[in-house]
C-alpha cells in the first residue's frame, strides 16, 4: 500500500462526495464509502455514472470543502473492481447499502449491484495532483 498523505485521508473521510475524473474527462461527483485508507464507489445502471471509471485502472480524485466547495486536495487513485461474493465485497456491501440515499430496491440491491453495477475500490497511490500551495487561484468553472 502506498504511503497515503494525512490530508487525503482526513479530507476524504469527512467528505460526502468525491469528484472523480478519468483521463482528461471533466470530474463528476460521486458518493462514496471511505474505509481504512481507500474509497469505495458504486457505478452502473440505476446508480451514479462516472464515465470510464469501471474500465479504468487510474483516476484523479478531488476532495472539496463541505463548507465552501473549494478544492482541498486532488489525488491519484488506482481503480480496482471488487468482485461480487468475495470477502471484500461482503465486508463493504452493508456500509455501501446503508450509505446509498434513496435506494429504491433495498431488498434486491445487493443482487442488482452484483449483476449490473460495479463496486470499485479507489486506492490512493500517494501522488498528489493538487494540494495546499499548488491549488489554482481561479474558479475553473466552465
Amino acid at each position: 500500500m502506498a504511503d497515503v498523505p494525512a490530508l487525503v485521508i482526513e479530507a476524504s473521510k469527512k467528505s460526502g462526495l468525491l469528484w472523480i475524473a478519468v483521463g482528461d474527462a471533466r470530474p463528476v461527483p460521486a458518493w462514496h464509502l471511505w474505509k481504512d485508507v481507500r474509497a469505495y464507489v458504486v457505478v452502473g445502471p440505476g446508480e451514479q455514472q462516472v464515465p470510464g471509471l469501471a474500465e479504468a485502472d487510474r483516476c484523479t480524485v478531488t476532495v472539496r470543502s463541505s463548507d465552501n466547495g473549494g478544492r482541498i486536495v486532488s489525488w491519484r487513485a488506482a481503480v480496482r473492481r471488487v468482485p461480487p461474493g468475495g470477502e471484500e465485497w461482503d465486508e463493504v456491501l452493508p456500509a455501501l447499502l446503508a450509505g446509498r440515499l434513496n435506494l429504491p430496491d433495498s431488498a434486491t440491491a445487493r443482487q442488482r449491484w452484483a449483476d449490473t453495477a460495479a463496486v470499485l475500490r479507489l486506492d490512493a497511490t500517494g501522488e498528489l495532483v493538487e494540494a495546499a500551495g499548488s491549488l489554482p487561484a481561479g474558479a475553473l468553472a466552465a
